[in-house]
């Protein structure tokens, strides 16, 4: 048995089938198959059902494949700890964004870019998702760090968060909207909105989730028309007309679109955060750890209003 054959074998099973497997690992298919047999046949079982369409675990594969999992991990913090005596950082760190999660305030391209040239043997996998689904993959270990916008008042048990903006919400309104009113206008109260056809964030976004926790709080469901993940989309479909996009402001007060104009939501007042989060563990890899350090260090630390 070799360690290898066990990689392929959960590629396989996380794959669901040879031929993505085959391509992740940068393998012919039959020799990818040949490999997987020889493993059966020293185990003397088969661990794959291959008798469907799609390939599924037989009764010992589901058995076994936990094994292999801590099997491969064992190997992993090997070289993990070799590599930190040796001040040479290697293996995948997982980091999830929120679209749009920090604006012009952190230049996360920037960011990645010099820690890579740091740890050039370093992998760092960028996914972008909601924010309710990355505290659910930080919680089951399938990402080890996210920048993202707290659903939740409270934190879900298990995560500990950075919050590094913190931000009031406005409505962006297109010239000539009635809710403009005197030219000298700068907020508006959230029951104006109730009526309103409203531009948003996705639902699983913080943002969404702190103004429909408003809304419901003073007696009224939001009509979202639009849904858009970017910010500057959102503003776009505004600027059209569409409806009023609700977006975070910069703490000066200024529009996230110098374009349109902003009016800060009160009465009451709805606060957009994003917040790096982790594990309260701590990630598992040295790799993850270091990353989560750096930013850690290259974020602000914002109090909570």
């Amino acid at each position: 048995m070799e360690l290898r054959q066990l990689r392929y074998f959960v590629a396989v099973v996380d794959e669901g089938g040879f031929t993505r497997a085959a391509a992740r690992l940068h393998l012919a298919q039959p020799g990818l198959s040949a490999q997987i047999r020889q493993l059966e046949q020293e185990l003397g079982q088969p661990l794959l059902d291959r008798s469907h369409r799609s390939v599924t675990l037989t009764e010992t594969g589901r058995a076994v494949l936990p094994y292999a999992r801590a099997a491969l991990a064992a190997a992993d913090a090997v070289r993990q700890t070799v590599d930190a005596y040796t001040g040479l950082l290697r293996g995948r760190v997982s980091l999830g964004l929120v679209s749009g999660a920090t604006g012009n305030a952190f230049d996360i391209a920037s960011f990645l870019a010099d820690f890579h040239d740091a740890h050039p043997a370093l992998e760092v996998a960028l996914t972008e998702d909601t924010s309710e689904r990355m505290q659910a993959a930080l919680l089951a270990g399938e990402l080890d760090i996210a920048l993202l916008g707290p659903t939740d008042e409270v934190p879900p048990a298990g995560l500990s968060l950075q919050t590094v903006i913190d931000a009031p919400l406005a409505v962006a309104v297109a010239p000539g909207d009635p809710l403009l009113g005197p030219a000298d206008r700068t907020s508006i109260p959230l029951a104006e909105l109730r009526d309103r056809a409203l531009i948003c964030l996705p639902r699983g976004t913080g943002v969404r989730a702190a103004l429909e926790r408003a809304c419901v709080q003073a007696g009224f469901r939001p009509r979202v028309t639009f849904e858009a993940a970017a910010p500057r989309v959102l503003a776009q479909l505004a600027a059209r007309g569409l409806g009023l996009a609700v977006l975070p402001t910069g703490e000066d007060g200024s529009a996230s679109d110098g374009q349109l104009r902003t009016l800060t939501i009160t009465r009451p007042g709805i606060r957009a955060r994003v917040a790096l989060a982790w594990r309260s563990t701590g990630p598992a890899s040295p790799a993850a750890r270091a990353l989560l350090d750096a930013l850690r260090g290259a974020l602000p630390a914002v109090p909570v209003r």
